[in-house]
C-alpha cells in the first residue's frame, strides 16, 4: 500500500501518520529525515542539498524529487510506503507521480486531513510537545486535550514549546505555501484527485480534523479498512 499523506502544520497528521505506520507495517518517510540521512552519507544528492541548506536556500525539486525517489526504491518499502510532507507543491507531485509511473508504481491512497487556517494556526500556538512522547497531545488553546500547568495529560513528562510554533511569520510561510490552491500543497492535493478521477487510484480518503485525535484516529481506521489491503 502506497500513501501520499497530507494536513497542514497543526492538523495531528505526524500522530496519524504513525498510526497507519504501525498498524500496516510500512515506512513512515518524512523529507526531513531523506535530507538528514542523505547528508550524513555524504551522498551526492546529500552533498547538493547541503550547499543550499548551508546558504539558507530551499534545495530546489531537480535535487529533493530523485531523494525522495530514491528512498521509496530501498528494501523496506517493497510492501508500501507512507509518504508525509511531500509533494509540497504541484510541480513536485507532477515529477514524483510521473517518476512512478515509469516504473510501474501507483500512489494506492491519498489521505488529507482537512482544517481551516485559522484553527490549524491556533492548534500550532497552542501545543505543546511531551519530552517523552511528541505524539502525546497536549495544547493550552483546547479543553480537551488541555495540560495541568507543564506536566503533559498523558504521561506527567516536561512539556516544552517548539520555538517556531510561537513564530507567527514562521507558522503563515507554511501555511502560505500549504493553502496555495494554484501551485502549492492544496494544488498537489487537487492533482491527485484529478489522476483519481481518471484511473481510478489514489483511493480518496479525507478526514475531519475539527475532531480530536481518538475520533480522527477511528475515521481513518474506518475508511482504510474498506480497502482491500494487505497487512504483514
Amino acid at each position: 500500500m502506497n500513501i501520499v499523506f497530507f494536513g497542514p502544520n497543526g492538523s495531528g497528521k505526524g500522530t496519524q501518520g504513525t498510526i497507519i505506520k504501525e498498524r500496516y507495517k510500512i515506512p513512515h518517510i518524512e523529507t526531513g529525515i531523506i535530507f538528514r540521512e542523505n547528508i550524513s552519507k555524504g551522498t551526492e544528492l546529500g552533498n547538493k542539498a547541503r550547499a543550499y541548506i548551508q546558504r539558507g536556500e530551499l534545495v530546489p525539486d531537480e535535487i529533493t524529487i530523485p531523494m525522495v525517489h530514491n528512498r521509496l526504491k530501498e528494501a523496506d518499502c517493497s510492501n508500501g510506503w507512507l509518504l508525509d510532507g511531500f509533494p509540497r507543491n504541484l510541480n513536485q507531485a507532477v515529477r514524483l507521480n510521473g517518476a512512478l509511473g515509469r516504473e510501474g508504481v501507483d500512489v494506492d491512497v491519498l489521505i488529507q486531513i482537512i482544517l481551516k487556517r485559522e484553527t490549524a494556526k491556533k492548534r500550532i500556538m497552542g501545543r505543546r510537545i511531551c519530552v517523552n512522547d511528541s505524539n502525546h497531545p497536549n495544547n493550552m488553546n483546547f479543553a480537551a486535550i488541555k495540560p495541568d500547568g507543564d506536566r503533559c495529560r498523558i504521561c506527567g513528562g516536561e512539556l516544552k514549546k517548539r520555538h517556531d510554533d510561537q513564530s507567527q511569520a514562521a507558522i503563515d510561510q507554511r501555511h502560505d505555501i500549504y493553502y496555495d490552491t494554484e501551485n502549492g500543497t492544496l494544488a498537489a492535493v487537487q492533482y491527485f484527485k484529478d489522476v483519481s478521477d481518471r484511473k481510478g487510484i489514489p483511493a480518496i480518503v479525507e478526514l475531519d480534523g475539527r475532531n480530536n485525535v481518538e475520533e480522527v484516529t477511528r475515521e481513518l481506521i474506518e475508511k482504510l479498512g474498506k480497502f482491500k489491503f494487505q497487512v504483514s
